[in-house]
């Protein structure tokens, strides 16, 4: 996880009660994040941002200023698969304010950032208590839009966010699928539920 933050702390316990191992980071360090991984359990664990970077597959989220900041104190992430969780808020208060990106999705920006990562833009369309919620409602599963230009790395989102108990559900490229579910998209802040 970069990023220990609301939505990076409900997708580390989505995770953890997988059976996967998390690594959280952030600005402050591992240091920091000790009262965090001591209530996550045995499976979490702190370490710089860089270090974090290492493991299988990498969650950025990140408030939208930072990104440049995070992915400039990062290795090559070559072939890793980067699961963008922002939004590209410039500002958030008093007056909240969208990145002018130009022609650019978010998803594309953060991509240009770490060249050789596999991005799947998800998680950044829910607001936070619906991903820190059971997906698993009484009248269907939460819908988990996803982007992305790698189709293997999106079945690996796809098959993470299917146990965690979402509904995934595939858009397409970062440019088209990205643009549907970054800020301003008709599907950004959409919650729906999938019937099984």
């Amino acid at each position: 996880m970069l990023g220990a933050g609301t939505v990076a702390q409900a997708l580390a316990r989505h995770a953890i009660r997988q059976g996967h191992e998390v690594v959280l980071s952030n600005s402050r360090g591992p240091a920091s994040l000790t009262p965090l991984v001591r209530e996550l359990g045995p499976l979490a664990g702190a370490a710089t941002p860089a270090e974090a970077a290492a493991a299988d597959l990498v969650v950025l989220a990140v408030g939208w200023p930072r990104v440049p900041e995070v992915a400039a104190a990062l290795p090559r992430l070559d072939g890793t698969v980067v699961v963008d969780a922002t939004n590209q808020f410039a500002s958030l208060s008093p007056n909240p304010r969208i990145a002018d990106l130009g022609d650019l999705t978010g998803s594309e920006y953060v991509a240009s950032l770490l060249p050789g990562a596999r991005v799947v833009k998800a998680f950044n369309a829910l607001f936070a208590q619906y991903i820190a919620a059971d997906p698993h409602h009484a009248a269907g599963r939460q819908v988990l839009f996803l982007a992305g230009d790698d189709p293997d790395a999106k079945r690996t989102v796809e098959r993470l966010a299917g146990s965690f108990g979402f509904a995934p559900v595939d858009l397409g490229p970062l440019r088209e699928g990205g643009r549907l579910i970054q800020l301003g998209g008709p599907l950004s802040g959409l919650h729906v539920l999938k019937q099984d």
